[in-house]
């Protein structure tokens, strides 16, 4: 998308709030939209042996998993991509096995689009915040290992945002540290609008944080407003990573069913080009995974 084009968009979207149109512009793309299909290991979240350093119980209601099974799984479903969410590695995984896995996803024919980190850069200026980002920085490298381009960061939460101002400069101080360090790993940051960030903070996000090597990563079910398309519009030509789930919420709580041919519209008007990973949240992942996975491959014209 041209500055032009965004200026115009940003214009239109932003009349009834005080938010100014940004000074930091766009990804420039050239060319058609180009989706590539993945999928999150979270959406098989309950069937790993380990989540957030801790030993889980599988699940019996479907196969056990661990992340050389979640990349056959990807393979037997024809996803062209795998989102290895670092919830669910053993604590102990070595240097050597992060590359041996990366062997294995490579012959399989998988790429490896990204890994995932659930931090908050939001909990105030302190050791508790450097800890935060010496974490991040340990994911960095270890995502340069698996040749991941990209890792998804959460900001914190749009709470803590609103309660003190500072707490916005501290956030993008802290993206920025880590952004100088992953641009040195070749590796991109993606900031997901995670814990109730509006389009409004995420976009500010943008503004503050100068590196090109941060955007956003787009989660389509992440904004609790009452027009979420409105927010996700504003949203996508900062995408660098985007991630679909088949339900949205309502500021209340109630979910509904994501229309899948309007994010795909959203995502073409964008020019958005890269990777659309499907994080499914929902019940029966292993019976629904693989309608989903039609329908939305339906939706943005994907073979």
């Amino acid at each position: 998308m041209r500055r032009r084009d965004f200026v115009r968009l940003a214009s239109a979207t932003t009349a009834m709030t005080s938010f100014p149109v940004l000074a930091r512009e766009p990804f420039g793309r050239s060319g058609a939209p180009r989706f590539q299909l993945g999928l999150a290991a979270y959406s098989l979240r309950k069937y790993f042996a380990f989540s957030r350093g801790k030993e889980q119980k599988p699940a019996s209601d479907g196969k056990p998993m661990d992340m050389y099974r979640f990349i056959d799984y990807c393979v037997d479903h024809a996803f062209d991509a795998a989102e290895l969410t670092s919830y669910f590695f053993d604590p102990a995984t070595t240097d050597d096995q992060f590359l041996d896995l990366k062997h294995y996803a490579f012959v399989r024919g998988v790429a490896i689009s990204g890994t995932a980190i659930g931090n908050n850069f939001t909990i105030g200026a302190g050791p508790k915040l450097e800890e935060e980002v010496r974490k991040a920085m340990i994911w960095i490298d270890r995502a340069s290992l698996l040749g991941s381009p990209h890792v998804r960061f959460f900001a914190g939460t749009g709470r803590q945002l609103q309660q003190d101002p500072s707490r916005m400069k501290e956030a993008c101080g802290a993206i920025e540290r880590c952004a100088e360090y992953a641009a040195k790993k070749g590796v991109m940051i993606g900031i997901e609008n995670h814990g109730n960030l509006t389009s409004d903070q995420m976009l500010e996000i943008m503004d503050r944080v100068k590196s090109p090597w941060v955007g956003i990563n787009l989660d389509t079910g992440n904004f609790l407003s009452d027009d979420p398309y409105r927010d996700l519009e504003r949203c996508a030509p900062f995408a660098v990573n985007v991630q679909v789930k088949v339900s949205m919420k309502k500021p209340d709580g109630e979910h509904y069913p994501a229309d899948f041919k309007r994010l795909a519209d959203i995502l073409k008007r964008a020019s958005y080009q890269g990777y659309v990973v499907l994080e499914y949240e929902d019940t029966d992942p292993y019976g629904n995974i693989p309608t989903q996975l039609g329908e939305l491959k339906q939706a943005l014209g994907v073979v």
